[in-house]
């Protein structure tokens, strides 16, 4: 598995170390699961064929949402 090397800042550095911590997870398992997170695009694996189109209760309806509401309109207040 390929490595890579970054530099932060101590402060940055012992945040992520804080942070890692109390995921209960290495740093270095921290920073991966970081990086795929806001990497890849990809839908999770089976994400379709195990969520979408599952529901198996009642239908959904969405009820009557009334009238609009009008509200009186607020003038900025002068300095």
């Amino acid at each position: 598995m390929p490595q890579l090397h970054l530099y932060v800042s101590k402060d940055l550095a012992e945040k992520i170390k804080q942070e890692a911590q109390a995921a209960d997870m290495s740093v270095s398992s921290y920073l991966a699961n970081l990086v795929k997170r806001e990497v890849v695009s990809d839908w999770p694996e089976k994400f379709f064929e195990e969520v979408v189109g599952k529901w198996a209760g009642d239908p959904l309806v969405r009820s009557p949402q009334g009238e609009f509401e009008r509200r009186e309109f607020l003038e900025p207040e002068q300095a």
